[in-house]
């Protein structure tokens, strides 16, 4: 797949849940995903890619911090420059998801992207500090769905049906 046109999975996890369904989707994929931690990415990869699939865990309602970070340090550079790109993401959350949720999907208005798959947000039930603290295990049924999520982003971006 040409480099210019391919999905960009941008991640960042605490407790191995995020960065497994990551790897899932980018497994899904194939050669048609460049997958980076979120403080990795620079305005460059965004310019670069056909689309994006950010995956994060909500941490106190919102989204991590490493995550909103690399949205704060590239949003501008990349304003009205990506508009109209596709997008999804995949929230690991302790309880409900829905702050980190309305979080990436402010900026992605912002940035006019369109969303092309319903957000994917995965309840592990962690509600003590050390069952959140704690690794996470995702489910193979989960994994399975993050594959065929990355299968499917990365043939809509081929076909330009998105």
């Amino acid at each position: 797949m040409d480099e210019a046109r391919k999905l960009l999975i941008v991640w960042h996890s605490r407790t191995g849940a995020s960065e497994a369904m990551a790897h899932a989707a980018a497994d899904g994929a194939g050669d048609g995903a460049r997958l980076l931690r979120a403080r990795d990415v620079r305005s460059q990869h965004l310019l670069d890619a056909g689309g994006y699939l950010f995956v994060c865990p909500e941490n106190l309602a919102s989204m991590s911090g490493e995550m909103k970070e690399m949205f704060d340090a590239n949003y501008y550079d990349v304003l009205g420059r990506i508009e109209g790109r596709p997008y999804a993401t995949i929230i690991a959350a302790g309880s409900d998801g829905e702050g980190a949720q309305r979080q990436v999907d402010r900026i992605a208005k912002g940035w006019r992207l369109k969303r092309v798959i319903d957000p994917k947000i995965v309840n592990f039930a962690a509600q003590t500090p050390e069952e959140i603290a704690a690794p996470k295990q995702v489910p193979a049924e989960t994994l399975s769905e993050c594959d065929a999520m990355g299968k499917g982003l990365v043939e809509g971006i081929r076909l330009g049906v998105f």
